[in-house]
């Protein structure tokens, strides 16, 4: 049997490994209990197995430097040595102790890589934002107008030899220097660090010449900005670029990676590139196929990625195979890849390692691994060897069809109240200038109010218990007393210092998305389906299948026994449906807005219920909003429209005298600013203080007339702001705001740090509000 294929690239592959070796190699290396070199090694090991994995599945272009021990952007930074002053390198080669200061700010003794364990006041860590519309966060390089770069780090020609020297030859991946500087900031917003792209490119005609001179036929240069609305400064940046590479480096062949979306109108300029190789997107914009294949020069290689690199769902093979195989004769099977969407870094690794999952549901998903099978697959049928594919094909069909006619994904009693939504069900009873008289008088809270997002450290102790509970080693009762007994603590502790809002703390929840999902119905959970969000951290999606509704209260007990132990009012903490839909896996079989809607009316039921039982104050978290914003400025509006309307559904059940609160992640806010009023939450918390309360210039130009709570200290650093720190921030927010709208609160949720971090830098925050609100008191 033949086993002629088109060639099948991977792109990027998972860096955590199938049990998430990376996360626990990293913890170890960060608490002092295992070595630099112990660090190295494991993750040589694991991209050794990477490499034997995708070869045994089939993939002929296997990539290289697609694996990082912390953000493949802050990677680049490091190899362009675009490392702030402040970090203390003085050239040369970039120690991992930088290399972690920038992106996880100074800690305290080992944590970091830091060699003093007096330094946790150190240097904070680089900003940090989403990667385009992922749930993956990225370190955002810094720069100046006076920047200079150098090769500082080898790591791509390493890694390449490294692969090389094991018997695998490997395509190396760059992000393009285009992308690269679009991707940073200045500490001058008005300057454009494209104008330092002069600086920036012999460091990369280092890199490709070095491996070039090593053996590399072609590189993996991603430029994803060509998805975005460029203007022609842009574009003719890219076109300079690429004719320098062309020049610098004319033996070696760049296959450019677009993905994430259409090329559009941006199709040309990448088309009339100097380039050996073009990836595209044809999951998100199946429609630009027939447009480059008439176009594309005769001599240009097209990767075309067909298989979705950012959803779980079993691909229809035979449907995909009848809809590529006339464009593929028309171009020429030597002159096409197939590959995924994009990099298979945003999905789980191995779906065989699921075998608690329902077998239907199962059955519809394929992981990293199948993905690959499912190219190789395809590949083969491609390649005119249908015989060898097509029992394969038949088996993807008969899954499709399955699917599609399954009782577990649709639910008439969902479907009918979807329909019954009118305009009622859109907006709060009164206006906010009204409600928020009521609620002053309600709550009686001083000026600077002081608050947490939510939750509170989940230690190993709590994992533990959460664990053998799973395990059936704790019973329902012990497990329900361990955690009130947690949750009494954190009332009492925050009391103590004098926290004006409480919360529970969150201990009985494993993810702020899975918790709900798994008391909702339409959702699927995996046990090893974990996926890098940044650093160590990762999340397991939950997998969005079928029709959504809420069979029973799902927060109700737990808020109800905290606020019973208080005076002081304790928040009830929810995850809003847009921030589950894009945190989740979704269903493709139905709109999104669809999905969405379902999944506010379930939440709107809780709210009710916690309305009803005595909450004063209900936070319905939207952290990820802005993330789901499309690429493309012609198509936000109606996201936006649809995304705001899910969360007004939440809360336009709730009563005048009920304070509405919301909290958003790293977000550029000005331009949603207009869909961020529109939500008319009562109090938005939002994380500011990486960017040095930055983010507040949008509230403050459009007015915001609502309460807003800038985080005044990075939760997702172990450092310990002083606080002088704090109150230097809220300064700069009091700048922007006026002093009745300001809530004082961390950047985010403190499940992910420890309690000896969290203690100190919550009492220096309370303190500085005391101190804040002396001085006003003093001045009147």
């Amino acid at each position: 049997m033949s086993n002629i294929s088109l060639p099948v690239a991977t792109l990027g592959m998972p860096r955590i490994g199938p049990r998430r070796e990376l996360k626990f190699a990293l913890e170890s290396y960060w608490a002092g209990k295992s070595s630099e070199a112990q660090l190295l090694e494991a993750a040589a090991g694991l991209r050794l197995a990477n490499w034997a994995r995708q070869r045994s599945l089939g993939a002929t272009i296997i990539p290289s430097n697609d694996f990082s021990l912390y953000d493949h952007v802050l990677d680049t930074s490091v190899m362009v040595g675009a490392i702030p002053d402040v970090y203390g390198w003085d050239a040369g080669p970039v120690s991992l102790k930088t290399y972690f200061t920038m992106a996880r700010g100074a800690g305290d003794g080992q944590d970091a890589g830091l060699a003093h364990a007096d330094d946790r006041h150190g240097p904070a860590a680089q900003e940090m934002t989403k990667w385009f519309d992922t749930n993956y966060h990225y370190m955002v390089p810094e720069f100046r107008k006076d920047q200079t770069f150098e090769l500082s780090s080898r790591k791509p020609i390493e890694e390449y030899e490294e692969a090389k020297s094991l018997g695998y030859q490997t395509r190396c991946v760059l992000i393009g220097p285009v992308t690269f500087l679009k991707l940073g900031k200045s500490a001058d917003p008005a300057f454009n660090p494209l104008l330092l792209l002069d600086q920036l490119l012999p460091v990369y005609v280092d890199v490709l010449r070095e491996l070039a001179a090593q053996g590399a036929e072609w590189v993996q240069l991603d430029e994803p900005c060509l998805v975005l609305d460029l203007d022609e400064s842009s574009r003719g940046a890219l076109r300079r670029v690429y004719a320098h590479f062309a020049k610098a480096v004319p033996g070696l062949k760049i296959m450019l990676a677009t993905y994430f979306g259409s090329l559009a109108d941006n199709l040309d300029t990448a088309l009339a590139l100097p380039i050996a190789g073009l990836h595209v997107d044809l999951v998100r914009a199946s429609d630009q196929l027939n447009a480059i294949t008439e176009v594309a020069r005769s001599d240009l290689v097209l990767s075309l990625g067909v298989i979705d690199g950012r959803n779980v769902w079993r691909c229809n093979l035979q449907e995909l195979f009848d809809r590529l195989a006339p464009a593929i004769a028309k171009l020429g099977r030597d002159r096409v890849e197939i590959a995924p969407s994009c990099s298979l870094l945003h999905i789980p690794v191995d779906l065989d390692l699921e075998n608690h999952l329902d077998h239907d549901v199962k059955n519809w998903l394929a992981f990293s691994v199948q993905k690959i099978k499912e190219l190789t697959t395809l590949g083969s049928a491609l390649a005119g060897n249908q015989a060898r594919a097509s029992r394969l094909l038949a088996a993807s069909r008969r899954a499709a069809g399955a699917r599609q006619r399954s009782s577990k994904i649709n639910n008439p009693n969902v479907t009918g109240r979807l329909a019954a939504i009118d305009q009622t069900m859109h907006c709060r009873r009164s206006s906010y200038a009204t409600r928020t008289e009521l609620q002053r008088a309600r709550l009686a809270l001083p000026v600077f109010p002081t608050t947490t997002i939510g939750s509170f450290p989940q230690t190993a102790y709590i994992r533990s218990a959460r664990a053998s509970h799973a395990q059936g080693k704790l019973s329902d009762a012990q497990y329900d007393q361990l955690l009130k007994a947690e949750t009494a603590r954190a009332v009492r502790w925050q009391e103590e210092i004098g926290l004006d809002v409480l919360v529970h703390g969150e201990f009985e929840r494993n993810d702020m998305v899975q918790y709900f999902g798994e008391r909702l119905s339409g959702f699927a959970f995996t046990k090893h389906g974990w996926v890098q969000s940044y650093g160590s951290r990762c999340v397991r999606p939950p997998i969005l299948f079928g029709d959504v509704s809420r069979p029973n209260p799902m927060t109700v007990d737990c808020w109800s026994y905290a606020q019973s132990l208080t005076k002081k009012p304790v928040k009830a903490m929810l995850t809003g449906p847009v921030t589950i839909l894009n945190w989740s896996f979704v269903r493709e079989d139905i709109l999104r807005s669809e999905v969405c809607l379902q999944i506010a009316l379930a939440i709107q039921d809780e709210v009710v219920d916690l309305q009803n039982a005595g909450a004063k104050i209900i936070q319905i978290d939207e952290a990820a909003l802005r993330e789901g914003l499309p690429l493309r400025k012609s198509q936000w509006k109606r996201y936006l429209d649809w995304a705001v309307n899910g969360f007004r559904i939440c809360s336009s059940v709730a009563a005048d005298e009920t304070q509405i609160h919301t909290h958003m992640c790293y977000s550029e806010f000005n331009d949603i600013i207009d869909a961020i009023a529109e939500m008319d939450a009562d109090v938005i918390s939002i994380e500011t203080s990486r960017s040095k309360m930055e983010l507040l210039d949008a509230f403050r130009s459009h007015k915001y007339p609502n309460q807003i709570g800038p985080g005044v200290y990075d939760i997702h650093s172990p450092r310990v702001p002083e606080t002088a720190e704090m109150k230097n921030l809220i300064t700069l927010a009091r700048q922007q705001l006026s002093d009745c709208q300001l809530w004082i609160n961390p950047d985010c949720g403190l499940k992910t740090r420890k309690w000896e971090e969290v203690r100190p830098a919550l009492v220096n925050m309370v303190a500085a509000a005391r101190e804040l609100r002396a001085a006003l008191i003093a001045q009147r």
